[in-house]
């Protein structure tokens, strides 16, 4: 569930072998890791290996994988989005679909995005398994109680 989001950022869902030759390309500086577990052992030994800061956001909400995402934790992954000495970056979670959409969502909000526009790509990325609950906090997200960076990335 890989997707370019904007220069040096991405999303997508926990890689596996298979796909670390391509995210080594990335040159990756940052992961923003949304889910409330650990990710797996081949994950942290790559991220190891590359010396990619992990940010394990998820471990600030209480345990339960299919709980909606909090506003805390949208507004302490774009602390870290929308600092350019993070990037390249991925913001992930384990499929890529919910967690990582809503964030990408309020993003694409920051972003001025119309909402027929965020909530498209949202369920592109989510398939059948879209969260109604998702959609409604990306279209209530206040982008006022974002901190804006005085130097902040090229897309904002």
């Amino acid at each position: 569930n890989f997707g370019y989001v904007e220069n040096d950022l991405y999303r997508c869902g926990q890689p596996n072998e298979l796909n670390f030759p391509f995210m080594e390309k990335l040159n990756l500086r940052c992961i923003v890791w949304l889910a409330p577990e650990e990710p797996n052992q081949n994950v942290m030994n790559f991220v190891d290996d590359q010396e990619i800061q992990l940010h394990h956001l998820g471990v600030l909400e209480s345990g339960n994988a299919s709980d909606p995402i909090t506003e805390d934790m949208i507004l302490e992954a774009f602390n870290l989005i929308l600092d350019k000495k993070n990037h390249p970056m991925a913001i992930m979670c384990n499929i890529g679909r919910h967690r990582t959409g809503t964030v990408v969502g309020c993003l694409r909000k920051l972003q001025r995005w119309n909402l027929a526009s965020i909530f498209e790509e949202y369920r592109r990325f989510a398939g059948p398994k879209v969260r109604l609950l998702n959609e409604q906090f990306i279209e209530l997200f206040d982008t006022d109680l974002v901190r804006i960076p005085v130097d902040p990335p090229e897309w904002l």
